[in-house]
């Protein structure tokens, strides 16, 4: 069953799903970043230029070295809901939508990530019931302002 983390009052989301990705591949993880179209360049920039120390490969879900990358940006509206069987990785998914993932569950480990945005908090806690009435395996951290 998909465990599933949350991550709260978080004031950048781009930069903190770098530093997740960053310790996620320190342990060896393979990661799918689902985002929506506004949110895919500024992540895929962010991991460019967020350390001057470390390099996380990383491609879009549609490129031809998508599963022989260990991160996959994936846009929420065309990639996860639609063809979820055709990402390669299944192990670590970090949810920056509003919404949860159609196909969470193929993932071992969820990360939902929760900004102080009004609209976000309002939404996170409504995903949070979603897992929870689900009986999915609950953590929630909440980061010091």
């Amino acid at each position: 069953m998909t465990r599933v983390d949350f991550h709260s009052n978080i004031p950048d989301k781009i930069a903190y799903a770098c530093r997740l990705i960053r310790k996620a591949r320190k342990a060896d993880c393979r990661i799918v970043v689902l985002a929506d179209a506004q949110q895919l360049p500024l992540i895929d920039a962010a991991l460019w230029t967020f350390s001057d120390l470390d390099f996380i490969p990383h491609v879009l879900s549609s490129d031809v070295l998508a599963a022989q990358t260990p991160v996959i940006l994936s846009n929420c509206d065309t990639d996860i809901d639609t063809d979820a069987d055709a990402l390669p990785h299944h192990q670590v998914l970090i949810n920056l939508t509003l919404h949860p993932p159609t196909h969470f569950a193929r993932f071992e480990r969820l990360f939902e990530i929760v900004s102080t945005a009004a609209d976000d908090v309002t939404s996170g806690r409504e995903r949070y019931r979603f897992y929870q009435h689900r009986g999915y395996p609950l953590t929630h951290s909440v980061a010091e302002p």
